[in-house]
């Protein structure tokens, strides 16, 4: 659904008195900074189609528009992304992850056909360093039907991945050479499912998409490294793991779990710089919760909860990312339907304020990430089958439009690596 234009109005009139004016910069200086900065590569998830027979289909989805993980190169001052190569993959690599190093790739093959218990895969890339396309390393079981989410702990050794289908998460051992061993440890959520109505939802929402079953969502580990977090749509939970970083193995904390409001469904999280404030966004209630977030027990306190809309909003929308910025200042929400990146300022306590909405110049914005100098920030429009790039005001947090769409089906993710590093 695309913003009647009316909408659209007040996103601009919103964005332009957030964004205020920023300095030109000569074609001259841009084509010394591309120079001088090495090359910035973007990887980008797509939802794709099976290639012929031998691979299998994403689980519960339509065929993709995607081709598999696409490599761009982007110029820094602009912006821009142009066409670097594509890795043809027709498993729906919805989900990537870089090493710390820059010379990993990996991604979850969003499908439910491999082996007898009906997994989906994930798979590790080598990155070459000169012009930044990838090479097949291997592909394992994820553990469950469908991972939508992985990301790596931060102690390089292992990839933590969510299966939406399957409700389970897996942590996956990275081998010396980068590539992923079977998993060390699965769990499997369970529990009493949430309703269909979300408890918050806006008036006249007729949104419902995860409360059907369990649906584990996304895993990361805190900012140590002594605990991974992960959340369940369908659960309407959010679980806290004691990570042992020598075997491999999730063991429930002291505080195992912490529950959202029912129906509302978590579906992403973020913490902010300081370790101390947790942000969760849910995806049927279109709201961020605020917790404070002890890093001693992994123990999360709710405090605030505000909705990822303006004011005066009704009807359906779904929830999809949510981001910090690095400087900690702004908070950054997804609204699929209303198509829309919700800005918030961040207050001396944690607390969110709502300072205005950005039009995503798309349809269904699944994700969107900021470029390393956080200059741009760029939304992956999944049914309008292109990234559009936002210039991001650091001083307001507010966001424009640059101009810039790079046309690609079905985007999900977007990663970024600077100056890719000899393996």
């Amino acid at each position: 659904m695309i913003p009647q234009e009316s909408s659209r109005r007040s996103f601009l009139k919103t964005s332009v008195a957030l964004v205020g004016t920023t300095p030109l910069i000569g074609s001259s200086n841009r084509a010394q900074a591309e120079e001088s900065n090495g090359p910035l590569f973007a990887y980008v998830g797509t939802f794709s189609s099976p290639l012929g027979d031998v691979l299998p289909t994403q689980v519960d989805l339509p065929p993709g528009n995607g081709r598999g993980i696409h490599i761009l190169q982007v110029n820094r001052a602009t912006g821009a992304m142009t066409p670097a190569g594509v890795y043809e993959l027709g498993t729906s690599p919805s989900c990537l992850a870089l090493n710390m190093a820059g010379t990993r790739l990996y991604s979850t093959n969003e499908t439910d056909r491999v082996g007898a218990g009906k997994e989906g895969t994930v798979s590790a890339f080598a990155i070459h360093h000169a012009n930044g396309k990838l090479k097949l390393l291997n592909t394992v079981p994820s553990g469950g039907a469908g991972p939508t989410y992985v990301s790596i702990h931060p102690s390089g050794r292992f990839a933590l991945v969510a299966n939406y289908f399957g409700g389970s998460v897996a942590v996956l051992p990275i081998l010396s050479d980068g590539r992923l061993g079977a998993a060390t440890d699965v769990k499997t959520d369970a529990g009493k499912i949430g309703p269909t109505k979300a408890t918050n939802a806006p008036p006249g929402s007729f949104a419902f998409s995860g409360h059907d079953r369990t649906h584990a969502h996304m895993i990361q580990s805190d900012p140590s490294g002594r605990f991974v977090l992960h959340v369940d749509l369908g659960l309407d939970q959010i679980f806290v793991w004691k990570f042992d970083d020598e075997k491999g193995e999730l063991t429930p904390s002291e505080w195992p779990a912490v529950s959202l409001p029912a129906g509302d469904g978590p579906r992403h999280f973020h913490f902010h710089p300081n370790g101390r404030w947790f942000y969760s966004i849910q995806e049927e209630g279109s709201t961020i919760v605020l917790f404070d977030y002890d890093a001693a027990t992994g123990r999360l306190t709710s405090r605030q909860t505000i909705s990822t809309l303006p004011p005066g909003f009704a009807g359906s929308n779904f929830c999809s990312e949510i981001l910090v910025s690095a400087d900690g200042r702004f908070v950054y929400a997804g609204n699929r339907l209303h198509d829309s990146v919700g800005i918030f300022s961040v207050g001396p306590t944690g607390t969110l304020t709502h300072v205005g909405d950005e039009w995503t110049r798309g349809n269904y914005p699944r994700s969107f990430n900021f470029d390393p100098s956080g200059q741009f920030l760029y939304c992956c429009n999944q049914r309008a089958d292109n990234i559009a790039v936002l210039r991001v005001n650091r001083k307001t947090g507010g966001l424009s439009f640059t101009g810039h769409y790079t046309p690609l089906g079905n985007p999900s993710s977007i990663v970024f690596l600077d100056r890719p590093q000899a393996d």
